[in-house]
């Protein structure tokens, strides 16, 4: 099957799922999607070892037509970004952005080394040692929250303004900067990168600096064309050439393009929707983002529940699973928590901040993404039974679920309490 008739098929089985779940679960869709794409692929799995093995493999080879890091990192990350940042109130957000700022760089700092020092620990307990590299390489692809997961569902829920815009644009800029710090942690495991300090923050700052100028640069020359033509039709297609050949072009340059697709967002969606649209493309522009971001991040939930047939599963791994899930939220508590002791000092915040912050800090696609990108071939632990890449990619898909289905279903009774607080007098802590 080919890549565009398997796209097709998941896509009509993820409209298909979304559909079925507004009268029987009832549920936020994305979960209701990545519920019941698990709920199929554990059935494919049954049925493969017991009465129809055709069955797995060929759902397997139909999958894997579809390279799942490359359609997510090279492909349609470019357009949730870009919808996220159009989304973004920049006036609401200046009064957060030292919090913002902290959260992103700091906080992500924190819970890469706290879950990479864990991890360490863990699989020495566990006989399967990991050098202190790969444990880093792990914190960096888990530690930043993803912005699809984040925005499809808790932002959905309508949490207090302030936690609201604190949660929005940390995960949109820490997915950028997580990515960043990831793939410069792997250009040293992988790449044979020197590990000084010189070269790595050569590494980040053409990254990480170079993705946001190219973004501004972007919005700019966007902001001129969409202004220089009165067409609504022109002006809508114009915005869809910033995560296509905009973001194309940003992975070429080797700057990071997750981060220029935030930047040229929200220049489009706080400066050109005010002074270069017309009155007819205005008004249209936040249904066709929307109806674009909403069939995108289905398609991607899907695929999060079904994949689960690429995972190798090795027993002598799971008490590293088991462990990673406590662990990564150890990393995040501690991460949002050690920059709210500095944040008091200056404001006031809702009493339910910190763990809605937690909490609501759900991982997604972005994760598996980067797990998938790591090398097959790399054996682990005396035996040389498990691989790095097999054990890191069921630490990151147990970790994905678990935030997906149960954070995601939970944080809803953390969101109404903090909205009660703020109702009844008492936002602060």
């Amino acid at each position: 099957m080919s890549v565009y008739y398997t796209l097709c098929l998941l896509a009509a089985m993820a409209i298909t799922i979304a559909f079925v779940n507004q009268y029987i679960m009832k549920i936020q869709t994305t979960i209701a999607i990545t519920f019941g794409a698990l709920l199929i692929s554990i059935l494919m799995l049954i049925l493969g070892k017991t009465t129809w093995p055709e069955l797995q493999l060929h759902a397997i080879a139909t999958l894997e037509t579809v390279d799942f890091g490359e359609f997510l990192l090279q492909g349609i990350l470019g357009f949730l970004l870009f919808a996220g940042g159009l989304g973004i109130n920049l006036p609401a957000m200046k009064s957060q952005k030292w919090e913002i700022s902290v959260l992103v760089i700091v906080g992500v700092l924190i819970s890469t080394l706290v879950v990479a020092t864990g991890l360490w620990l863990l699989a020495y307990i566990a006989a399967i040692p990991l050098p202190f590299i790969y444990c880093l390489l792990f914190g960096a692809l888990i530690s930043p929250t993803d912005p699809i997961a984040v925005l499809a569902i808790v932002k959905k829920l309508g949490a207090p303004e302030q936690i609201a815009i604190q949660i929005e644009g940390e995960s949109l800029f820490n997915d950028g900067i997580g990515l960043v710090i990831f793939l410069t942690i792997f250009a040293v495991a992988f790449n044979g990168t020197e590990a000084t300090f010189g070269s790595v923050m050569t590494l980040f700052t053409h990254e990480a600096v170079g993705g946001i100028v190219f973004g501004a640069l972007l919005g700019l020359m966007s902001h001129l064309m969409i202004s220089a033509t009165d067409d609504g039709s022109m002006e809508l297609l114009m915005t869809l050439c910033i995560p296509t050949a905009g973001f194309a072009l940003a992975n070429v340059l080797g700057v990071s393009g997750a981060l220029a697709m935030v930047v040229s967002g929200i220049m489009i969606g706080n400066w050109t929707r005010y002074t270069g649209f017309s009155e007819q493309s205005s008004k249209y522009l936040d249904q066709f983002w929307h109806l674009l971001d909403e069939f995108l991040n289905a398609l991607l939930f899907l695929l999060i529940g079904l994949a689960m047939l690429l995972v190798q599963f090795h027993w002598q791994a799971w008490i590293l699973v088991l462990c990673g899930i406590p662990l990564v939220l150890a990393g995040r508590f501690v991460s949002v928590a050690l920059p709210y002791v500095a944040f008091r000092r200056f404001r006031s915040y809702n009493k339910y901040s910190i763990r809605i912050l937690t909490w609501g800090g759900l991982r997604g696609g972005l994760s598996l993404a980067m797990a998938l990108s790591i090398p097959t071939g790399i054996k682990l632990g005396s035996d040389g039974q498990v691989e790095l890449r097999d054990l890191v990619l069921m630490m990151t898909y147990a970790i994905v679920l678990f935030s997906i289905i149960v954070q995601g279903m939970s944080i809803t009774p953390m969101i109404n309490k903090a909205k009660a607080a703020e109702k009844a007098g008492f936002p602060i802590e």
